[in-house]
């Protein structure tokens, strides 16, 4: 149970009526206090109805069993009629992308682009990945303070999206701005206003519509942007598709893997007896790195829109109704994860978690954001004793993103 039952600015969770609790507050996630909201919902009510929030009403479903089920059903639960997330799509400024589209668009431009993730490329980034590891962490200060989010979350997965992109390295951190404006909006209760994440991410297509101009007319390329400009299936995209590709591509490269470094470090000093153990067996780093991606849950949730009526576990979903799968409460079900409160780094079956989805929409690039924690924590091994923290982090204000934006820490080097 976490700390937080008892902060005075939220109900209490044990004893407010269950019909009131809103767990989609963005502010529950800034606070790190929702966790026993949905312990209450997966023992009481797990497929739970919120008839008001500031998104409208919507289903809560939080248990790993039931989202399999909401998940495999795609004919069932769309992700195309309302998109993914809690908000909802403005209709004057509606982008689409691959994540937001049902069978068989979804699976013909999702392989246009899976070849960028796919093992034999996956080899050939590697050494790169662990060039710019190294660079990274050797310019870091030992025995001073700085923000790990910034100088190693951020800056390691910014190159690598990058590489990906083959985007103009000097400009990179663009990459990182477009992706915290699209999910920070004041509309899905971030501290972005409306009209300036839209003009961020107009610069962002107009930026990439030079890119790809570019490469359309040049031979093929490995990088994301000649995939789609090359692709049947993708190369006549209109702007605003392009545009919701682009976002969802950057966004699924930055947040998995950037709150996941910054989640393990963080874990890891609130577990010393678990950094024990990686001092003691390196060959740990892999479950490590599995349990810290379950642990985290970088994207709190998934939204689907039922095209029909349902019932799931006995709750009669409506044709229409919104429908929440909360991942970062599936990753905690008793009933599926043994001991899921407790951050282990040797736990069996450590891939078994809901942090990349499941079924046809799962994350095509989880191999990669595994082999990029894996190999910056060996980087990290080889450098450093203690990566300590020094205080509580700062956490991003979204119910959809889960992540931090300031983690303090000092530097001890190997002795």
């Amino acid at each position: 149970m976490s700390e937080a039952i008892s902060r005075p600015e939220f109900p209490d969770p044990l004893t407010m009526p269950l019909e009131d609790m809103d767990v989609s507050d963005a502010m529950l996630f800034k606070a790190d206090a929702f966790w026993p909201y949905f312990e209450r919902m997966r023992k009481e009510d797990p497929v739970h109805y919120c008839k008001a929030s500031a998104y409208g009403p919507y289903w809560s479903v939080t248990k790993f069993n039931d989202i399999m089920e909401v998940e495999k059903n795609h004919e069932v639960f769309s992700s195309e009629v309302g998109g993914i997330t809690i908000t909802e799509r403005q209709d004057d400024f509606k982008t689409s992308s691959f994540i937001q589209m049902d069978p068989p668009k979804h699976d013909i431009q999702r392989k246009t682009v899976t070849g960028v993730v796919a093992p034999t490329n996956l080899s050939l980034l590697e050494p790169i990945i662990r060039q710019r590891c190294g660079e990274i962490l050797d310019a870091l200060p030992i025995g001073k303070a700085f923000n790990w989010v910034d100088l190693v979350s951020i800056e390691l997965t910014t190159q690598m999206l990058a590489t990906l992109f083959d985007f103009p390295f000097e400009d990179r951190r663009k990459l990182t701005y477009w992706s915290d404006m699209a999910t920070s909006s004041v509309l899905s209760g971030g501290t972005t206003p409306e009209d300036v994440r839209r003009a961020a991410l107009l610069e962002c297509l107009e930026v990439f519509t030079g890119l790809w101009n570019e490469r359309v007319n040049q031979p093929p390329g490995n990088d994301l942007i000649s995939m789609l400009a090359h692709g049947k299936e993708t190369q006549n995209m209109d702007p605003m598709e392009y545009l919701g590709n682009l976002i969802l591509l950057i966004v699924g490269g930055n947040d998995t893997t950037r709150n996941s470094l910054s989640g393990g470090v963080y874990f890891l000093n609130k577990n010393p007896g678990e950094y024990a153990k990686l001092r003691n067996n390196l060959d740990l780093i892999p479950s490590m790195v599995s349990e810290i991606i379950r642990y985290q849950t970088p994207l709190a949730h998934m939204r689907r829109t039922a095209t029909q009526d349902y019932v799931l576990r006995g709750k009669h979903i409506k044709k229409g109704d919104k429908v929440i799968m909360w991942y970062v409460s599936a990753n905690r079900d008793e009933e599926v994860i043994d001991n899921p409160n407790a951050f282990l780094i040797d736990r069996d079956r450590s891939r078994h978690h809901m942090s990349f989805g499941f079924g046809l929409h799962r994350c095509m690039g989880n191999r990669l954001a595994e082999m990029q924690l894996r190999t910056v924590w060996e980087e990290i091994m080889k450098r450093f004793e203690f990566v300590e923290v020094l205080s509580e982090p700062s956490r991003v204000q979204s119910s959809f993103v889960k992540g931090y934006d300031d983690l303090q820490v000092i530097l001890h080097a190997k002795k």
